[in-house]
C-alpha cells in the first residue's frame, strides 16, 4: 500500500542537522507511528513521504519554511526575575509557560543576567535545515487498524 491521505505509516528515522549531528532517531527505539495527512509530522517530511510504500528508505533536506518555520526575532522577550514566582527555579533552556490573551505560549529560557531573563518562543529548530534519513517499516489504511484494534 502506498503513502497517501488517512494512512498509517510506521517509520524509522535519523534527524541530523547540517553539521551532521544527530539531533534525534527512533533506530533502536521504537518507530514513529503516525498518521499521513493529519499535520503529525512537519509539511516537508510528509511531502517527501507521499507515495512510497514499505521497505522505502531515502534521505531528504527539509528547509526551515517545511519543517519548523524560520527563525523569527519577534518571539524574544526579555523578562524581569519578579515576573516569575519566588520559588521557581529557573534554568537555561527549562521551558516556561504564560498565560496571553490567545492561550497560553510556551517559551524557552535561553539567558539570564543582571538585565532580566531572555526567553525565546520559537521552536529549537526553527531556521534550521533539516536531515531525515527514514526507513518505512509498515504501511495500513487507518480504517483497518480500528478494526484490529491496534
Amino acid at each position: 500500500m502506498k503513502i497517501r491521505h488517512g494512512c498509517v505509516v510506521l517509520m524509522h528515522y535519523t534527524l541530523t542537522n547540517d553539521a551532521g549531528e544527530v539531533i534525534d532517531t527512533s533506530v533502536g527505539y521504537e518507530p514513529l507511528e503516525y498518521v499521513h495527512g493529519n499535520g503529525d509530522i512537519i509539511p516537508g517530511l510528509e511531502a517527501f513521504l507521499e507515495g512510497e510504500d514499505v521497505g522505502f528508505t531515502g534521505k531528504v533536506a527539509i528547509a526551515p519554511e517545511d519543517a519548523y518555520g524560520e527563525y523569527n526575532h519577534g518571539l524574544l522577550l526579555l523578562a524581569q526575575r519578579e515576573n516569575f514566582p519566588e520559588d521557581m527555579e529557573l534554568e537555561i533552556g527549562m521551558q516556561v509557560q504564560t498565560e496571553l490573551p490567545d492561550g497560553v505560549a510556551l517559551f524557552r529560557v535561553t539567558e539570564m543576567n543582571d538585565n532580566g531573563i531572555k526567553l525565546d518562543a520559537n521552536h529549537p529548530l526553527a531556521g534550521q535545515t533539516l536531515h531525515f534519513d527514514v526507513e518505512v517499516l509498515d504501511v495500513q489504511d487507518s480504517a483497518l487498524m480500528g478494526e484490529s484494534g491496534s
